[in-house]
């Protein structure tokens, strides 16, 4: 499984900010983030499928894919890290795209797809679940979103970390440092009663990191190895009763942190690439992963000027 938590249109030096965890098994054959030999796209890829879950282009568009939790998916399915790869090879925009796999959504186990066009930002989110509904389009607004294995935005345990954290601004009004300048949070999380920030280890573990960050930058430069070290190792499980009650209950838990790590039968499972991707308004790309290289952690950078933006 996997989470990305990013920030659309809403920061004075950069159009768009991803931090990004993708959850394998170790010994799936991967490729690390780098340009590609027969087209012109950045990003990992699969080993197996050839797709990716997290890629761009010169040309400024870019695109990533998470798994929807569900039983049952269909062995016969095509593969999700596909779409991505399409998208970024197609001259059309993220709505178009977004419409025509529409069409042929129901071939695909369940995902989450966001198609991005730098250049004219546009940022559309695409979801085929659940089954028998209508396929979900939707232009993404402005702000700061969290993607997991759920809707975009919704209250999966993994992603209530995060709406704990940004929800936690008039807590930072009062402190020393605070500027006036805020990330708009588009989402909203239905309460399951009175979160008392004070007493949850997780939620004032990551809220009090966000605020370090918060004061460090201000409305300049976003520091986003540090943000990688904050938030995207956190190793903390959700409580039990929070879980979706999809999988066996034990996979539930020990997948349920941010950074996961477990042993199973089949191998290590976990995560096994973070990645951080910062997009300026001159059009300057920074694409950093660190990631897992036969049981080794390796990390590297790729920088880029995307062709044209507007």
């Amino acid at each position: 499984m996997c989470i990305a938590v990013f920030v659309w249109l809403n920061h004075p030096l950069y159009p768009f900010l991803l931090l990004h965890n993708r959850d394998e098994y170790h010994n799936r054959p991967t490729k690390a983030i780098s340009w590609w030999e027969d087209c012109e796209i950045l990003g990992g890829r699969d080993g197996l499928a050839g797709g990716t879950w997290l890629a761009c282009t010169r040309e400024g568009r870019l695109a990533f894919v998470t798994n929807v939790r569900e039983l049952n998916p269909s062995p016969e399915a095509k593969s999700r890290g596909d779409l991505p790869v399409r998208f970024l090879e197609s001259r059309k925009s993220p709505m178009e795209f977004a419409e025509e796999v529409e069409k042929e959504a129901h071939q695909y186990n369940g995902f989450n797809l966001i198609l991005t066009d730098l250049c004219s930002k546009t940022m559309v989110y695409v979801c085929n679940r659940p089954k028998g509904e209508p396929i979900s389009i939707q232009v993404v607004s402005p702000g700061i979103h969290v993607l997991s294995n759920a809707k975009l935005d919704s209250p999966w345990f993994k992603a209530r970390k995060y709406s704990i954290l940004l929800n936690f601004n008039e807590k930072l009004k009062s402190t020393k440092g605070y500027t006036d300048y805020k990330p708009t949070v588009v989402f909203f999380i239905k309460p399951v009663g009175k979160i008392n920030i004070s007493s949850s280890n997780g939620a004032e573990r990551l809220g009090q990191n966000f605020k370090a960050l918060l004061d460090k930058c201000g409305e300049g430069e976003v520091p986003m190895k540090e943000m990688i070290e904050e938030l995207m190792k956190d190793t903390v499980k959700a409580d039990k009763s929070m879980l979706p009650q999809i999988y066996p209950p034990e996979w539930e838990f020990n997948s349920s942190s941010i950074f996961v790590e477990i042993d199973t039968p089949s191998g290590w499972y976990g995560t096994r690439s973070t990645a951080a991707l910062s997009v300026r308004t001159s059009g300057e790309v920074s694409f950093y992963e660190r990631y897992l290289e036969k049981e080794m952690w390796k990390e590297h950078t790729v920088n880029y000027q995307i062709d044209k933006v507007k």
